[in-house]
């Protein structure tokens, strides 16, 4: 990472909002530079609003946003961090990316936060970087980019390159990055400022642990939705599944009427469509692609369930999100 001379000239910090970016994630990257100059009663980090064509972009919530500094001069800036929010599979713009890979080579830090990643694996810039994204779009980034090293992390930062999981973690990433160029304590008080007592490094998890968000408390049914996550492409039988977690058939079939409704192979089906449903609304993959990486031997397969879950065929919904 590059070193900055804060005696002399605030580290200026240019978000690039795309339209449709998320509040919370841009709120927690901008809000501890704002903070960290109260705090230290003098102007530490400067703060500059950019767009793609220099005009007004609304985030996901409505609100507009006008850019205070044109594309074109980036060259004054010392950090540029991406954030985008939905609809960002859907940007496909060599002027960006070719821009992308020129601040990347530059002394510029270079970051994105949430779905912000895509851009800069679209890019290229990630190449033989660790990288994080939202837990909702890891697969979907790993199976578009399968050479890249996604992580599961809170937030990367490699060389003078930063990437984020999003949300609240943003704040985690701006206080990492604030103590390297400031000291932990004024780190510190930033995130007491913030109400946020514990600054998380980047190896804490992003989401509540499965037991958690499912209400599961059942070990061996947790097991067995451990072993389906793991299978989703190289899907196996769910006999096996219950040799796995050391189970009869019988047992696993019980847990799953018992708790869900429905048999196991029912819910291991479901998972594997949601998962094929993510990578159709979100990644360029070719729908046979999708139909294997979500263990379907072919696509009119995967159609045919496809439809029956969701009501619209894998096509229809491609078309649906443009």
């Amino acid at each position: 990472m590059t070193p900055h001379d804060h005696a002399s000239s605030p580290f200026t910090v240019g978000f690039l909002l795309f339209p449709n970016f998320a509040m919370l994630s841009f709120s927690s990257v901008i809000e501890p530079l704002r903070i960290a100059n109260r705090l230290s009663s003098r102007e530490l980090y400067r703060w500059e609003l950019v767009s793609l064509d220099d005009q007004v972009v609304q985030a996901s919530n409505g609100i507009p946003f006008t850019p205070t500094r044109s594309l074109v001069d980036w060259r004054a800036l010392d950090a540029v961090i991406l954030v985008a929010g939905t609809g960002t599979n859907l940007i496909a713009s060599d002027r960006l990316f070719k821009w992308l890979r020129e601040v990347g080579r530059s002394r510029l830090l270079l970051g994105s936060t949430s779905t912000g990643s895509i851009l800069l694996a679209r890019a290229g810039v990630l190449r033989h970087k660790r990288c994080t994204i939202h837990w909702e779009d890891q697969a979907n980034l790993q199976e578009e980019y399968p050479d890249l090293l996604v992580t599961n992390e809170l937030f990367e930062i490699e060389e003078n390159i930063l990437t984020c999981s999003g949300g609240t973690a943003g704040l985690d990433m701006m206080l990492s990055l604030i103590d390297r160029q400031q000291g932990s304590d004024l780190a510190k008080h930033i995130a007491d400022q913030c109400i946020h007592p514990d600054i998380r490094p980047a190896h804490n998890k992003q989401r509540m642990s499965l037991e958690e968000r499912l209400g599961v408390h059942n070990p061996a049914l947790a097991s067995a939705i451990h072993v389906m996550q793991s299978h989703i492409e190289d899907t196996i039988n769910c006999e096996h599944i219950a040799g796995i977690i050391g189970i009869s058939h019988r047992q696993l079939q019980r847990l799953f009427k018992e708790h869900f409704g429905v048999t196991p192979a029912s819910y291991y089906l479901s998972m594997r469509l949601d998962h094929g449903d993510n990578l159709l609304r979100k990644t360029s993959l070719d729908i046979i692609n999708i139909a294997n990486a979500t263990g379907f031997s072919s696509t009119s397969h995967f159609s045919k369930c496809y439809r029956k879950q969701y009501g619209l065929s894998p096509r229809e919904r491609r078309k649906a999100r443009s």
